[in-house]
């Protein structure tokens, strides 16, 4: 009897211990993480020297399903209500690949946009930038609607797949992402792409972007919040204003070099912003 009363009491413990800190964005259990929705995320804070990246239930997908396709597309879900950027699902093959020396300026002006420069210990910071969703360099053969049209030289300023990012969240962690799916697609395998970023309440600029992917053939899947976040630069997430804060401490990511040898390289993998 003693024994079973013990048992009663250590359980609860046990289970507390596996408990979700969604608010300061500490690691959670995949048994927890898989039910994650844009909503929870959208509660989470960043905290000083946090690591930009949170991996999601073990890295698999959660919102996208392995579903073959015949023809490559994206799926925008377009603007809301505020006119912030929705997700954008993006179902793609190695037609899509591509890169164009005659591109076009980029005029759209997304929410939370407040782009003057700053002066971090002596050097100018260009603290934002106009981050695609779906990247220009894997939006090619696509119109401005997400359909198949060929000879489209790719998404550069369309409202439906652009918002406020970071430099560092653009430059840094974002490109860590979308060079994995352009690997996969430079070695002819289709993937199912998706990117949200995510708002808290009536902000204007996004606290971070939601990336998922998967390959037909399973050898590509990645579940991962970016936290759109600039090393000594602190947003007000509300309007997208910034301030040095040299207090303000974000890690550098690690394994920035990429992986690709594909010998067609030269023709995907170069962002300009």
């Amino acid at each position: 009897m003693r024994k079973n009363f013990l048992l009663l009491l250590f359980v609860p413990l046990l289970l507390a211990g596996c408990s979700t800190n969604q608010t300061t964005g500490q690691a959670t259990p995949a048994a927890t993480q898989q039910h994650l929705t844009a909503k929870d995320i959208s509660q989470w804070t960043y905290k000083s020297g946090e690591k930009p990246v949170k991996i999601l239930n073990n890295d698999k997908p959660t919102e996208i399903k392995k579903t073959d396709f015949n023809q490559s597309h994206i799926d925008y879900e377009g603007l809301d209500s505020l006119k912030r950027t929705k997700t954008a699902t993006a179902y793609l093959t190695r037609n899509n690949l591509g890169r164009s020396n005659t591109r076009t300026e980029q005029v759209w002006r997304p929410t939370g946009w407040h782009n003057q420069p700053k002066y971090v210990n002596g050097t100018r910071v260009i603290p934002q930038n106009r981050g695609h969703l779906i990247a220009y360099t894997m939006t090619f053969n696509l119109n401005k609607s997400g359909q198949t049209q060929q000879g489209e030289l790719g998404s550069i300023d369309n409202p439906y797949n652009l918002f406020t990012q970071t430099e560092f969240s653009n430059q840094k962690t974002m490109t860590q992402v979308e060079q994995k799916v352009r690997d996969a697609l430079a070695q002819n395998k289709k993937v199912i792409y998706r990117v949200t970023p995510i708002f808290h309440g009536q902000e204007l600029m996004a606290r971070g972007v939601w990336v998922q992917a998967m390959s037909m053939d399973g050898s590509l899947k990645f579940n991962r919040y970016l936290w759109n976040v600039q090393n000594k630069i602190k947003f007000d997430y509300m309007t997208g204003k910034s301030e040095v804060d040299n207090n303000w401490k974000v890690p550098e990511v690690e394994g920035q070099r990429s992986n690709y040898h594909h010998s067609e390289k030269r023709h995907y993998y170069h962002k300009k912003y």
